[in-house]
């Protein structure tokens, strides 16, 4: 079995807790958030379609994930889920996506190192500050005293969210997911 490659039905489930209803139609706040490829980004000044997705953490093949990780609701799946994206990538930039991010609380350079190892044709940003999460007040799961956010994802047209996709679950379906909505509904 490939590493991406995951037994979801192995995996809890995460609940829809209600934690972005408040989402839709909400306008980005003008917060600069620093990205892997070395600039920064406001999300609110970008202009076009944009989507965004929020995870808790990506692993490193040199440090072991918390305990217990692969039972918490939601926490695995950043891997493949960052892969789906940049597999879909291309397919999203036909369907009228100008800017695609995923979001974290880990700092930049930690971010690097998965977007390297991965080899993302996009940027991840860090709110290692909760600026945004704070602003917006997305969901967010504490593991080991850390907060880390949970996984959505946001499809934001010239600074306002226009749809929100939360849980996301099983997380490699997430681009297609998108793809979908962004076929049927946009």
């Amino acid at each position: 079995m490939d590493l991406n490659e995951v037994d979801w039905t192995q995996i809890p489930t995460p609940l829809d807790d209600g934690g972005a209803k408040h989402l839709p139609g909400a306008q980005l706040p003008s917060v600069a958030l620093p990205a892997t490829n070395g600039e920064m980004v406001d999300l609110a000044a970008l202009n076009g379609r944009t989507v965004i997705y929020t995870y808790p953490m990506t692993g490193r093949p040199d440090t072991p994930l918390p305990d217990g990780w692969d039972m918490l609701p939601g926490a695995r799946g950043c891997t493949p889920q960052s892969c789906g994206f940049r597999d879909h990538s291309n397919e999203l930039t036909q369907l009228g996506v100008s800017n695609l991010f995923g979001i974290s609380t880990q700092d930049t350079h930690y971010q690097k190192e998965a977007a390297d190892r991965l080899h993302l044709p996009f940027a991840l940003l860090s709110d290692s500050n909760l600026l945004l999460q704070s602003q917006l007040n997305l969901p967010v799961m504490t593991v080991e005293e850390v907060t880390l956010l949970k996984r959505l994802t946001m499809i934001i047209d010239d600074g306002y969210i226009t749809h929100v996709m939360y849980p996301v679950f099983p997380p490699d379906e997430s681009a297609a997911s998108v793809i979908r909505w962004l076929t049927n509904w946009s």
